[in-house]
C-alpha cells in the first residue's frame, strides 16, 4: 500500500477528466476502492518489470498519474542506474506526482519516444483515441530494443455470453468489497461515457502475450526479440 496521505473523492463528476483538481487529489484512495486487485497488480507489474531493466537501462512510465508504477520500480531503478521518463498528461494530475525522474506533462500519443529497454502502460490505453493508440503501440513496438518489453494493464470489450456476464459481475463484486457504493459504482461507469474506450479483443496484436485477467482487465506484454 503506498503511503501517501489519500483523499476520498467526495462526488463522481458527471464526465470523468483526470484534469479536475478533485479528480487529481482523490485519485489514489478512489482507485484503491474502484480496482481492489490494483496493489497486487502494481506489484506483479514490478516483479515482471525488473526482468527488463538492465544497468544504465532506459524506462517510460507512460500515463504516470501520481507515480504508482514509478514508486514501485524506485528500487531497482536506483540499484541499476536506469533512467526514468515518467509522462502524464494531465496537468491537474501532475501536481500530485510523487515518483522518480522528472516527469513530462504531454501527451503520450503524440511524445517522441527514444529507444528504451521498457516502457509500462499501465490503465492508460483506454483514455487514447483509439486511431492514436494503435499508432502508439507501433512507435513502441518500434522503439523497443531487443531484449526490452512493453508491458500494459488494460480494460477490455466485453466478450459476449454467459461467462463475461458473470466476468462482469466478478468485476462488480471486486468494487463493493474494496469499498466502492453502488452509487459510485454507477455513477463512475457513466462518467466514462465517450472518454474511456476499453480495448477490443487482440487490438494489441499476437506480440502481446497476456499475463494478468480479472473481470475485464488484463495484462500483457510484448518481448522484443
Amino acid at each position: 500500500m503506498s503511503d501517501r496521505r489519500q483523499v476520498a473523492l467526495k462526488t463522481i463528476p458527471a464526465t470523468w477528466s483526470f484534469d479536475r483538481a478533485d479528480v487529481a487529489e482523490g485519485f489514489e484512495a478512489h482507485v484503491r476502492e474502484q480496482l481492489p486487485w490494483y496493489e497486487l497488480i502494481t506489484g506483479a507489474v514490478a516483479h515482471l518489470a525488473r526482468h527488463y531493466i538492465p544497468e544504465n537501462g532506459v524506462v517510460y512510465d507512460i500515463g504516470a498519474s501520481t507515480g504508482n508504477i514509478g514508486r514501485a520500480l524506485s528500487e531497482i531503478l536506483k540499484i541499476r542506474s536506469a533512467r526514468f521518463t515518467p509522462i502524464e498528461a494531465a496537468p491537474s494530475m501532475a501536481t500530485q506526482y510523487a515518483g522518480p525522474g522528472t516527469l513530462v506533462i504531454e501527451d503520450a500519443a503524440s511524445y517522441q519516444y527514444k529507444p528504451f529497454d521498457l516502457a509500462v502502460c499501465f490503465l492508460v490505453l483506454m483514455f487514447i483515441p483509439i486511431h492514436a493508440r494503435r499508432d502508439l503501440i507501433e512507435r513502441l513496438m518500434a522503439e523497443c530494443k531487443p531484449g526490452g518489453a512493453i508491458i500494459v494493464v488494460d480494460r477490455i470489450e466485453p466478450e459476449g455470453g454467459y461467462v463475461d456476464t458473470a466476468l462482469y459481475r466478478m468485476t462488480l463484486a471486486g468494487k463493493i468489497a474494496g469499498g466502492a457504493s453502488a452509487k459510485d459504482i454507477v455513477a463512475k461507469e457513466l462518467s466514462l461515457g465517450g472518454v474511456q474506450r476499453p480495448l477490443y479483443i487482440g487490438e494489441l496484436g499476437p506480440q502481446f502475450r497476456e499475463w494478468f485477467r480479472f473481470g475485464h482487465f488484463r495484462g500483457w506484454v510484448f518481448d522484443k526479440r
